[in-house]
């Protein structure tokens, strides 16, 4: 009886901590944990994608010729326009790599504006719930940070000059979306999509392995999910 009872015990101390439902956790504590979480992933997401190779490097992110330019590329290779457009994915690519380290700081506002309200939505809203809670509250915002930045650096190419006049008049004939009207615009909304696509990966991450988290009380609130 008494190794029982001593078997007993030692499971139970060495039991991980994080064993517990979310109901013991006061809203303190859960959102506590819930923003730990959140700082790691968004910083994490941010980090991979804004350097160097961040997105070209990347075929999950890589952003490619927009449809129009893409179904016209065997022609326009043809024609000697290949050093072009492969000119103009790198240039793009490189755009919103340079552009996404701006993200950090309204991710990170969005972290700390957090309600508890926001986080009983969160805990409890699905395996895609922080990534909802960053798009809604920053997609309005980083696209206007984002574009203006993009459209210097592909304001530099002339075939980027040449899409934007002959999309124009496309979007103007209902031939594609306004929103790929322009190359800054493009890229802007791939950008965004691409920086999104990780912070959901880092979120899939750390649900399906708490321990991974990087606060102690994010292992715990994620582990009684």
């Amino acid at each position: 009886m008494r190794s029982l009872v001593k078997l007993l015990a030692v499971l139970l101390v060495s039991a991980p901590a994080w064993a517990l439902n979310l109901s013991d956790f006061t809203q303190g504590e859960a959102t506590g944990g819930l923003k730990e979480a959140l700082t790691q992933g968004a910083g994490k997401a941010v980090d991979l994608l804004g350097r160097e190779g961040g997105f070209m490097d990347n075929p999950k992110v890589r952003i490619a010729l927009p449809e129009i330019l893409a179904k016209s590329e065997p022609l326009l290779r043809t024609m000697g326009k290949g050093d072009q457009l492969d000119k103009l994915v790198a240039t793009m690519n490189r755009a919103a790599e340079e552009a996404v380290p701006k993200a950090r700081p309204l991710l990170m506002d969005a972290v700390k504006e957090m309600s508890v309200d926001d986080a009983k939505q969160i805990l409890s809203g699905g395996d895609d719930s922080v990534t909802r809670y960053f798009k809604e509250k920053t997609a309005g915002k980083l696209a206007e940070l984002f574009e203006p930045a993009v459209k210097q650096s592909t304001d530099s190419l002339s075939v980027s000059k040449t899409y934007n006049k002959l999309a124009g008049k496309g979007a103007g004939f209902g031939l594609l979306k306004e929103e790929d009207a322009k190359v800054e615009s493009y890229v802007t909304r791939k950008a965004l999509d691409g920086l999104y696509l990780m912070i959901a990966e880092q979120e899939k991450a750390i649900r399906k392995d708490p321990v991974g988290a990087a606060g102690a009380l994010a292992k715990k609130v994620f582990g009684a999910l």
